[in-house]
């Protein structure tokens, strides 16, 4: 009999890749539980994040109640690993001794190897899903080579690691036979894909390769980031009809000193101007980006500012987070923190309040046309979709009503034709037009 394995994944999507690639290597060694079992364990695996205060205390808070669970003989051994470990690896054991083993965030041998598993490179490009068996993240590279002044991710994550493109394609198109359809590319920046490995930004030519696999319908692209931007990607989006007209492009900000204490390599004018570079090539194209209040050099101008390049540029999506301190970044070390958390919150509220509004024009808009969506899933009488414009877990849901003959179960994966028929800030609701 297998011993059990849970694995619970907190942070962003690249670590949910991490986890899916370790437990493939554990796959006939262990019975993997999903991650919302709710019983006994007999390991539990927790991938932490720590890239800012709210993210770490999640994380923290996490371990504690595993170490509840654990002391309540629900768990048989606590092992945590990822960026929290990885980035303050003298100081948790010592903190919280209740856990078993602490592991990092780069290579992920000696976890294995503690597992009692020998790393197997043949299974490099397998991974045991935990999204839904339709779509997938597929991360391209690893680090970053990025010196954002508030970011800790470089001295967590290390240097910007592309992985080869034959890989890329091979993992996806094992994905696809298992019935993946969808594609989420990801890294700490997509666009720096290639630099490394090919000495040129390489990601239209993935883009181009990853459309050829058999199976796959759509490819959707978050983190990209705005400085040296290649163009040729747009030209991808506008001519490749498996490319998603979506993209994620976090911005930060728009006032000039403030990008320069950020350290963006951008500034004001060359923002806008990509905006509208990206509006023009690409017509239709849906922008998700998210902006940073109260960082040292924002004051009531600078602030103004943001909102009025927000109202004028009206992101279709877009979120927000407060300027948190992290030590050991440039910032930490050479700006004072002086915006109140106080001032903070009121600013981000204010920013968000006007994004509610650019939100429900944009989705009102959308009313009485009629999409292709992926059906996510089926819940309380209505399918739960996506169209090419929402990206799954971060964006807002597409609901239609299902009336017809057959188990609705079975068009989970499946491609649609529905009719907007409604809209909120965030959610829209449809009628089906068509099943294929």
């Amino acid at each position: 009999m297998l011993f059990s394995i849970q694995a619970l994944t907190l942070g962003c999507s690249k670590n949910r890749v991490d986890t899916e690639h370790i437990l493939s290597q554990l796959e006939g060694h262990y019975e993997i539980l999903p991650e919302d079992h709710a019983g006994n364990c007999d390991i539990l695996l927790l991938n932490t994040c720590g890239f800012i205060g709210d993210a770490k205390e999640e994380s923290v808070q996490a371990i504690l109640e595993a170490v509840e669970r654990k002391k309540r003989g629900e768990i048989g051994r606590l092992v945590v690993f990822g960026c929290l470990s990885q980035r303050y690896s003298s100081e948790m054991p010592g903190l919280i001794p209740e856990v078993d083993a602490w592991f990092g965030a780069v290579d992920f041998s000696p976890l294995l190897r503690y597992l009692g598993v020998e790393p197997d490179q043949e299974l490099s490009t397998r991974r045991h899903l935990t999204t839904p068996k339709h779509y997938a993240f597929l991360k391209i590279s690893e680090g970053c080579d990025r010196r954002c002044s508030y970011c800790a991710i470089p001295f967590i994550r290390g240097r910007h690691r592309s992985v080869p493109m034959e890989e890329l394609v091979e993992e996806a198109g094992i994905l696809a036979r298992r019935g993946v359809r969808e594609l989420i590319i990801i890294a700490q920046d997509t666009t720096y894909y290639g630099l490394d490995l090919y000495r040129r930004r390489a990601l239209a030519e993935l883009l181009q390769k990853l459309s050829e696999v058999e199976g796959i319908e759509w490819i959707r692209i978050h983190y990209s980031y705005p400085a040296d931007f290649p163009e040729d990607v747009l030209e991808q989006m506008a001519a490749n009809p498996k490319v998603c007209r979506y993209m994620d492009i976090p911005l930060q900000h728009i006032a000039d000193n403030v990008l320069a204490n950020m350290h963006r390599n951008v500034d004001g004018a060359w923002t806008r101007n990509l905006i509208r570079k990206m509006r023009e090539k690409v017509p239709g194209v849906v922008l998700r980006t998210t902006m940073i209040v109260g960082h040292p050099g924002e004051g009531r101008k600078e602030f103004k500012e943001l909102l009025d390049f927000v109202a004028d540029s009206r992101f279709e999506r877009m979120g927000a987070f407060k300027y948190s301190e992290e030590e050991g970044t440039f910032g930490a070390e050479h700006f004072k923190d002086s915006v109140s958390e106080k001032t903070k919150q009121k600013r981000l509220d204010e920013l968000m309040s006007l994004q509610s509004g650019i939100s429900l024009e944009y989705n009102r808009s959308r009313v009485g046309s009629e999409v292709k969506v992926i059906v996510d899933g089926y819940s309380d009488g209505m399918l739960v979709c996506r169209s090419e414009f929402e990206s799954p877990e971060v964006d807002g849901e597409i609901f239609v009503k299902y009336g017809c003959p057959g188990d609705p179960a079975d068009l989970c994966g499946r491609f649609i034709k529905v009719r907007i028929t409604d809209a909120d800030e965030y959610d829209l609701h449809g009628e089906i037009v068509s099943l294929t």
